[in-house]
């Protein structure tokens, strides 16, 4: 039986599912991607509102991501980029601390800040240091299984600093706020963003699945065909159609598919658009809200980078990480209110809110990448995702990646 004779599909069309069907098609396969929504791209989505592209999710590309470089072209993507620092909102004030290195503009502010001492500021200079030399094999084989919280006190930061930066910033980044997120991946992040900028695709996130989507030739797409369970060489679709497979690999949640109990732990967030006033910051960075009373994380004028949209309103990404129980009413008047009396933001016009209850896997233990057994579930099933290594874009290739060495050396 010739490789394009074998029935491999793939079911889920974000990244990981993407990179699986890429990765098959240089091994001289032929996969179906099966898909329960319209379009691919999974958790990395863009929409059109009246005239306003608008991200599922305020996200960013870290450019300095391996399997990122290896699998995109950023030039055809036209990333955006954003400064490389943050704006500080905290008891009344309004600082901004940066990478001066990376952008000169940022020195004074950054040196005259108060965010944090001037020894947290050299701790910070040591940090970059110190992770500018370790590779990525050095922070993922690490024995030290600390949380994030541990090591930024293990290394000797200040509570000033760690509160009115560094948990917000990574409360962003991670979805939690008690920077309970294994060490591993603190600084795995902390380095990519060392070594590159935070930037977004001017046609908005989903750019990146659309991109890769267009880079395949032999690959079949079943949309709009939610499935309902896997068994061993076969598929059942929700509408009862069954299908035959030699090779089934679970890109998304696989517990309900394959009838099993081991779900995953999700972490979850509210995203707010608005149209204001104006664009208080006047360029590409990203606001922290560091109060701890405040229900907003992070803020980022969507419009300060180029942009397809229609209407030429400014309009302003408000980011909540904090579980609450407030109606939809009752949120957007409370986060109106912070934008107003905290940052000097006049909101216009309320646009959408996007509430992801499945925005990142929970993992209580991180790896970078995998000999490939722990994707593989039986003979015929085998399983993708970021949830298999850590909660990342980077992950969510690599795992497409180490799958189909799997399956490639199987028929091999």
């Amino acid at each position: 039986m010739s490789k394009n004779s074998k029935n491999i599909y793939i079911i889920g069309a974000g990244i990981s599912g993407l990179i699986t069907a890429l990765e098959l098609e240089k091994a001289g396969f032929s996969p179906t991607i099966i898909e329960a929504s319209a379009s691919v791209g999974g958790r990395v989505k863009t929409e059109t509102i009246n005239g306003y592209v608008l991200d599922r999710g305020f996200q960013v590309l870290l450019e300095s991501y391996p399997k990122a470089i290896k699998h995109l072209d950023y030039t055809d993507l036209d990333l955006q980029e954003l400064v490389p620092g943050a704006v500080i909102y905290s008891n009344g004030k309004q600082q901004t601390i940066g990478d001066p290195l990376r952008n000169l503009a940022l020195l004074l502010p950054t040196l005259t800040s108060n965010v944090g001492s001037i020894k947290d500021k050299l701790s910070i200079y040591k940090l970059n240091l110190a992770l500018k030399k370790k590779t990525i094999d050095a922070i993922f084989n690490d024995k030290n299984n600390t949380t994030t919280l541990e090591y930024l006190k293990t290394k000797g930061f200040s509570d000033t600093i760690i509160n009115h930066f560094f948990r917000p910033f990574f409360a962003g980044i991670f979805l939690e706020t008690e920077l309970q997120t294994p060490s591993k991946l603190f600084e795995f992040i902390y380095k990519m963003f060392g070594e590159g900028l935070a930037v977004i695709p001017k046609d908005g996130i989903q750019a990146i699945p659309n991109q890769l989507k267009a880079k395949l030739k032999n690959t079949t797409f079943l949309f709009n065909s939610p499935v309902n369970k896997v068994e061993e060489k076969r598929i059942i679709l929700n509408d009862g159609t069954v299908i035959e497979s030699d090779i089934t690999v679970i890109a998304t949640e696989s517990a309900k598919l394959l009838h099993t109990n081991t779900t995953i732990d999700w972490k979850s967030c509210d995203t707010l658009y608005f149209t204001v006033e104006n664009d208080t910051l006047k360029k590409p960075i990203i606001g922290l809200l560091a109060d701890a009373s405040s229900i907003i994380n992070n803020i980022f004028f969507t419009t300060s980078i180029k942009n397809n949209n229609t209407n030429k309103d400014a309009v302003l990404s408000v980011t909540i990480v904090k579980s609450h129980d407030l109606t939809e009413k009752e949120l957007i008047k409370k986060v109106t209110l912070e934008l107003d009396t905290i940052c000097s933001i006049k909101t216009k016009q309320f646009i959408k809110r996007y509430q992801i209850k499945r925005a990142l896997p929970n993992l209580k233990s991180v790896k970078y990448a995998t000999d490939g057994k722990a994707l593989k579930h039986s003979e015929t099933i085998y399983l993708a995702g970021d949830h298999t290594l850590n909660g990342s874009l980077n992950a969510a290739m690599t795992s497409g990646e180490d799958v189909v060495k799997q399956i490639v050396s199987k028929f091999n």
